[in-house]
């Protein structure tokens, strides 16, 4: 007779796991511990909870899968390098050492991008992701207006294998380049209806405090220069050189830079610099018009 493999009680291991997590600083180590249980066991994280809840059990193999993830997220490894994804929008991305993990406020960022490509009357707008790193914001574009022509840059070397992995795990239509923001795409020059941008934008002696960011997003994904604007006064000429005459730029920075950003384009010659809040009100994304 075949011998019944072991099971683990899930909420005894989501309370274990939890525990740990929050001893080792995690921020939200409930939500992590779902996560992890979820990606273990191959299901969702409402699955988990209900399991949990209806005192449902968890085969040996999943919680060995489980106990060596929480270990790696008791280090602050960041959750997506556990997992090897991240959720962005609709999509879901592979992500992991090198590339820089995408966050849940450039979603509200990216709609204003998707938003205007809607509008235009161009029957196929082109639209640009400065600095794609993950893909995330060129691919959300190229996913939800099909009707888009979508151009990416990124210069990483470490990036680029995940920007491609993902461009192609989604259909593959972006058109991705390795190159420079600063003088990317000059054959689009004056044909682009909307440039989208998170650049780095931490400045160079505002070292992050919390560990995954600090010891695992790239340095080229982070820091924009003495006052973080570096990268976004290059952006800022790509552009202009590249936009049609009333095209949108979308540029994503820290609550404390609106003034600057805003500052920056219009010294440009852009026109309505406009900043608006993230979903948790937070100055976050600067619009202005070509």
């Amino acid at each position: 007779m075949d011998r019944q493999q072991p099971t683990y009680a899930a909420d005894r291991l989501l309370r274990e796991a939890a525990a740990a997590l929050a001893a080792a600083g995690v921020p939200t180590p409930q939500v992590d511990a779902e996560l992890l249980l979820a990606w273990a066991t191959d299901t969702s994280r409402g699955a988990v909870q209900a399991r949990a809840m209806t005192g449902g059990a968890i085969a040996a193999e999943h919680v060995e899968r489980f106990r060596h993830a929480v270990a790696r997220r008791v280090t602050r490894e960041p959750l997506q390098h556990v997992t090897g994804e991240a959720h962005f929008r609709a999509l879901t991305l592979s992500v992991g050492p090198g590339v820089f993990v995408p966050r849940p406020e450039t979603e509200s960022v990216v709609q204003f991008g998707i938003d205007a490509l809607r509008a235009t009357a161009v029957p196929e707008p082109i639209a640009v992701d400065l600095g794609a790193g993950s893909g995330a914001i060129a691919i959300a574009m190229d996913t939800e207006v099909p009707n888009a022509l979508v151009y990416a840059v990124e210069r990483s070397p470490e990036a680029l294998p995940w920007t491609r992995r993902n461009v192609d795990a989604h259909g593959g239509t972006v058109r991705l380049v390795e190159g420079d923001l600063a003088d990317a795409f000059p054959e689009l020059d004056g044909r682009v209806s909307v440039v989208v941008s998170n650049p780095p934008y931490v400045p160079d002696d505002a070292v992050p405090i919390d560990p995954e960011v600090r010891d695992h997003d790239p340095a080229l994904a982070l820091y924009g220069g003495p006052d973080g604007l570096d990268a976004v006064r290059a952006l800022t000429e790509t552009a202009w050189r590249l936009l049609v005459p009333g095209g949108l730029l979308v540029v994503e920075h820290a609550e404390q830079q609106g003034a600057g950003v805003r500052a920056v384009l219009a010294a440009r010659g852009f026109r309505s610099p406009e900043t608006h809040v993230d979903l948790t009100g937070r100055d976050r994304t600067t619009t202005a018009t070509r």
